[in-house]
């Protein structure tokens, strides 16, 4: 891949500082405090406008090419024939190699929000071309997967700062590979994905921990990337159980503190068999 740039743009940052006024329970108290950056970067591929991701601005060429894997239009890193990065104006422009003609065809020009909500579109046709169904033989314990969720929280300095960031990770059965933050959930499964592709980092029998909601969405992004057990601290979704159930993921949710909960899949958490 031709000019690439750095992961993080000239003047942007992750978090940024506000004068604020805070309530202790006695009195108002004038502070400083640290706030999750909110921008939007528009991908454009092969000069035409593709979509407009509301991110934060770090690790955007992960960003960027996990985003056009998990759409579709690209399986390999070696498709991407060159990614430029002018973040200061918003902007990410990309050149691939033999784009196919019908990744063209069912792919939209949108807007993607960081809220995760009806803004974000799916069920495209890529979708069913891109979200296999995962095989793995690897087996976890209960303790490994609070491990594996406590190694994620402990790597995830900008949401202890600002609580507004949620937080992704590729493990294997007792470490921590890599992470990747953003303020959208999605986005930061898309760096995940991007970072392991540019790296050539075999997802085969690996963990993804996550800090957010199992919606459908995140379910279908897991698929892609290829990883057969999700972590989570937080609840799924029932449209999402019924994709992991057929995609063949297993998800776990709530892990907090002692507690947590199989929902699909429980032959691959060891006490469940």
């Amino acid at each position: 891949m031709e000019n690439e740039q750095d992961q993080v743009g000239p003047g942007l940052s992750s978090t940024t500082t506000w004068n604020i006024y805070r309530y202790n329970g006695t009195e108002i108290v004038p502070q400083e405090d640290t706030i999750a950056t909110e921008t939007p970067l528009t991908i454009k591929v092969d000069g035409e406008e593709f979509a407009t991701l509301v991110y934060t601005p770090t690790d955007s060429v992960d960003l960027v090419t996990g985003f056009l894997a998990s759409e579709g239009l690209i399986r390999f890193v070696d498709q991407i024939e060159s990614l430029t990065l002018e973040e200061e104006r918003g902007f990410a422009h990309v050149k691939l190699r033999h784009l196919h003609q019908l990744s063209k065809q069912m792919v939209s020009k949108r807007f993607i929000g960081s809220c995760c909500g009806k803004s974000r579109q799916f069920y495209f046709h890529n979708d069913a071309r891109t979200a296999k169904t995962v095989s793995t033989k690897l087996q976890i314990t209960i303790q490994q997967c609070f491990h594996l969720m406590n190694l994620m929280q402990e790597q995830s300095a900008d949401f202890r700062a600002t609580g507004g960031l949620h937080n992704a990770a590729l493990c294997t059965a007792n470490e921590l590979l890599l992470s990747r933050s953003d303020i959208g959930r999605h986005n930061a499964l898309d760096k995940i994905y991007g970072h392991a592709l540019r790296q050539r980092i075999s997802v085969r029998d690996k963990v993804i921990a996550f800090s957010g909601r199992v919606s459908s969405e995140v379910v279908l992004k897991v698929a892609k990337i290829g990883v057969g057990i999700l972590l989570s601290k937080s609840a799924p979704t029932d449209l999402a159980l019924r994709l992991a159930q057929d995609l063949g993921i297993t998800v776990v949710g709530f892990i907090r503190r002692d507690h947590l909960t199989v929902y699909t899949h429980p032959q691959r958490i060891t006490e469940c068999r």
